[in-house]
């Protein structure tokens, strides 16, 4: 594959997994938490540079998913105890995340983690950094992990996707049913910490937090089905992986930045054109027809 060809996959790739996570941090009303994990993993990646002195290894992504759960903890606590659900995320992870800069500036020395790296990301670096697969042969080593991590997180999806529903809409009628909630939460929070995680390096804060939210709140204005929701929300973020890069390519710009620009403008689109919850279809749509209440009632066919 060409140099374009594999930063259109990795991109895709963290598309699709974030798009699909993002529903379900939508759906209960989460957002947020995708900005706060996708800072506080910083801390979990400079502390485990810190004990290793290697950039590189699997003790950089159980750092970092570390991090990503203790900030889950640490809201849930903070929630628990009165604090607002909103006002507990931005203490957490503008903490964690401050803490992570300042080790970083202080400690970490002239080894290559900084702060421009962790917003942008080096997806250009991507095609160069590569692993040898049996039967496969050398491949960018992200889209080996990113493979890896959208086949985890389908597999879940698909495999608790009743549990996912119900917790999300009703976590009191779940709770009823014997559905272990509070268990489910966290294993969905250790989903966004890995997904998180994998696209972290490749793309940056910036870009995560972008292929998180917004594919899946354009996907929650096209359809009211959760299993439809997702299917779009995969399909934007690959869309918006592809027009931003070649956006980037056309201004020389950040790819990363030009990615994250295409969902906003997807997001646009669907605001103004979405056929139920568009903006243009409230003006188009004709006026209810108010019923008369002496009219004999009709049946309806469906």
């Amino acid at each position: 594959m060409s140099y374009s060809a594999w930063i259109l996959l990795t991109a895709s790739l963290v598309g699709l997994s974030c798009g699909i996570i993002g529903v379900l941090l939508i759906l209960r009303r989460m957002a947020m938490m995708a900005d706060a994990i996708s800072h506080s993993v910083l801390l979990g990646i400079v502390i485990a540079f810190l004990v290793t002195r290697e950039l590189s290894g699997v003790h950089m992504l159980i750092g970092a998913i570390a991090a990503g759960l203790v900030t889950s903890v640490l809201v849930q606590w903070l929630h628990a105890r009165g604090v607002q659900q909103e006002a507990s995320i931005g203490i957490v992870f503008t903490t964690l995340f401050a803490i992570g800069v300042v080790l970083i500036a202080t400690k970490v020395g002239n080894a290559h983690l900084d702060v421009k790296h962790t917003l942008m990301g080096e997806i250009t670096f991507i095609p160069w950094e590569l692993i040898n697969l049996p039967l496969v042969g050398e491949i960018p080593e992200a889209v080996f992990i990113l493979s890896l991590v959208l086949l985890v997180v389908v597999v879940a999806i698909v495999a608790f996707y009743k549990e996912w529903k119900i917790t999300s809409f009703d976590p009191a009628l779940a709770a009823s049913l014997g559905i272990p909630a509070v268990l489910m939460h966290y294993v969905f929070m250790s989903l966004v910490s890995v997904t998180t995680v994998a696209s972290f390096d490749a793309v940056g804060a910036i870009m995560v937090v972008a292929m998180l939210i917004t594919p899946a709140a354009s996907a929650y204005l096209w359809t009211d089905r959760m299993s439809v929701m997702m299917v779009l929300s995969g399909a934007f973020g690959v869309v918006s992986a592809i027009v931003g890069y070649y956006v980037a390519v056309w201004l020389d710009t950040s790819i990363s930045g030009s990615m994250a620009f295409a969902t906003g403008i997807l997001f646009a689109v669907s605001f103004l054109a979405s056929p139920k919850h568009g903006l243009l279809a409230r003006y188009v749509r004709p006026a209810a027809v108010i019923p008369d209440a002496s009219a004999p009632p009709t049946k309806s066919l469906e």
